[in-house]
């Protein structure tokens, strides 16, 4: 069981899930909420039986699965709606990735969190021990997702207003890594916080989690 948890976040293209891979590739268990947030609505579940209750069924697609563009669309404008699914998402998130992190082996686990900025930080999270921010420019970001998504300036202008800025995800970060460089320099980047991550976790006290 890993008791020492580092919550990984980062803009949308600045690296997150690159750093991710980094610390898998080194035997680290990363808990993912995206996944996590995928398996919370997934078909038969309570989840997603919660979000048909408070939205109708012209939110499922004909398999009975979740029609996530719909959702999205419905969403979009309202932020009611919006603080209505997230209601129903977001505890189960939680929950799902407290019990991940607790079957996780190991000195430490990873849990990337996108939107852990957005969500509250400690305040949604306060089992993480520390808070792993990766940090690009948003000239970056903006033509990183051009290139990944093959998107126009305007829309990766929104995608980029739609989250949390980078000196609120900054601002809750214990650790920083700054990913300019080549993936050789993130993998760098992994090697020394693993061992870091491993030195502060046989100091640190155990701790149970709750979600």
């Amino acid at each position: 069981m890993a008791d020492f948890r580092i919550g990984l976040t980062g803009g949308v293209a600045s690296g997150k899930s690159a750093l991710g891979r980094a610390f898998e590739a080194l035997g680290v268990t990363v808990a993912d909420a995206d996944v996590a947030a995928r398996e919370a609505v997934a078909a038969g579940s309570e989840g997603l039986a919660a979000v048909v209750d408070a939205f109708g069924a012209e939110v499922l697609a004909a398999d009975g699965s979740l029609d996530r563009a719909a959702m999205r669309s419905r969403i979009f404008d309202d932020p009611d709606a919006k603080r209505r699914l997230e209601a129903i998402v977001h505890p189960r998130v939680r929950a799902a990735l407290a019990a991940q992190c607790d079957r996780a082996p190991g000195a430490y686990v990873v849990v990337a969190i996108p939107l852990l900025a957005e969500v509250g930080g400690r305040v949604a999270y306060p089992w993480l021990q520390r808070i792993l921010v990766v940090d690009v420019p948003v000239e970056t970001q903006h033509a990183r997702l051009i290139a990944r998504d093959g998107i126009d300036a305007a829309l990766a202008e929104r995608m980029l207003a739609a989250q949390a800025t980078r000196e609120d995800r900054l601002a809750i970060a214990d650790d920083i890594v700054a990913n300019t460089g080549s993936l050789e320099d993130l993998e760098r980047h992994a090697q020394a916080l693993d061992a870091l991550y491993r030195n502060l976790a046989t100091a640190a006290e155990p701790v149970r989690v709750g979600a």
